[in-house]
Parts: C-alpha cells; structure tokens; sequence
C-alpha cells in the first residue's frame, strides 16, 4: 500500500456538485494536492448542511444549481450554522448577479468552471487563510451590471413562475393574494424590461438574479 504523505493538517474539503461525473473528477484532481483533501461529496444543496455538521470540513465548495436548495442557499446556510467553514462557490454560470448573492450570502470566493485544477486548488489555501478570491472577469461584470433591482418578493413570485404556474398557483404558494401577486409580478416585468412574465424570469435567470 503506497504510504500518504499529505500533512498532517490537510484542509478538509466538501465538494457539492450534482453531476457524478464533475464531482468525482473535482474530487481526484484536488486529492492529488498533498495539502488538501476532500473528506465529503453531496450531489444535493439539502445535503450540505447537515454533511458539514457531521464532517466539520473547513472548506466547502459549492456548485449553485443544485436539487434540493441551491448552492447560494447553502452558503447562508453554513455561515448561521457552520461558521467556521468557508465557502467557494464554483459554478458554470458566471452571472453578475450570482456574484453579488454569494457575497451576500458570506461566500469567500467566487470561480467558474473553465479555469485550471492549480488555480482551484490555490484558491481553496486562499480563502482558509481569510483571503477572498473572486474572478476577475466576473467582478468587473458584476460592477458595471450594477445591484439586484429585484425585491425578495418580487423574486420569490417570479422563482414560483417558472414553470408556467398560472397567477392562482403562485398565491397560493407563497400565500399571498392574487392580486399582490400580480403587483410584484408586474413589478419586475417593468424593472427587467421585459413584456410578460416569462421573459422576465428568463432576464431574470441570465443575471443572475433568481
């Protein structure tokens, strides 16, 4: 048996991505670092928390699109209940407004997929040594993109028309009446620029604000 030589305070990593086939990559390519080790793999945002509890990792690095609850769901989730650990969000979709949910959901970095291992590997040392690492492209896209002009209602009534929920349907969801609902709906079709709310669900999504 070939003898570990990874130090003795390896940082300990939980990897949350639900594509079997990335995850397990990811998790081969950051073992091979002799200071880091991944010691938990969740396909779920649901899983997370309850996972970090149980294996105390001082690093999670998170996908955003998750089932169960998204990545940036989580991340508030284990700064209430995991403070310790630090999250690096790593994701395909480099949206300006995922950045800015991340950050305020207490993220320490903030990477997409397409960058090399060594740059992942070294911004996991990064962000436990309280550094924060964001890409760069991404930052300057998120300034000029300028904040999220989306209310917490106004997202959560287009989050519950996504998939063609009828005005009934979203009320009923997330009890309200169908004419607040509307309000909020109309509301953000006007600050997306959009038409209907569809279209605003989709220019929602592309900057990252749902």
């Amino acid at each position: 048996m070939p003898q570990d030589h990874r130090p003795t305070a390896s940082v300990r990593i939980l990897l949350a991505e639900d594509q079997g086939m990335m995850r397990g990559a990811l998790a081969l390519l950051l073992g091979m670092e002799p200071d880091l080790e991944v010691v938990a793999q969740v396909g779920r945002g649901d899983e997370i928390v309850s996972t970090a509890l149980t294996t105390r990792p001082d690093v999670a690095l998170l996908d955003i699109e998750l089932p169960g609850r998204s990545g940036l769901e989580a991340a508030a989730d284990l700064r209430d209940e995991v403070p310790d650990c630090r999250v690096l969000i790593l994701t395909t979709f480099g949206r300006p407004g995922y950045l800015r949910r991340a950050m305020e959901a207490g993220a320490a970095g903030f990477l997409v997929k397409d960058g090399p291992v060594e740059d992942l590997a070294e911004a996991v040392r990064k962000v436990l040594r309280g550094e924060t690492v964001i890409d760069p492209a991404l930052a300057a896209a998120a300034l000029s993109a300028g904040p999220n002009p989306l209310t917490a209602r106004e997202r959560d009534a287009l989050g519950a028309a996504v998939d063609g929920a009828t005005i009934a349907d979203i009320a009923a969801a997330l009890h309200l009446s169908e004419s607040t609902v509307r309000n909020y709906l109309s509301s953000a079709i006007g600050k997306t620029g959009t038409r209907n709310r569809m279209e605003a669900v989709r220019a929602a999504r592309q900057q990252g604000w749902l």
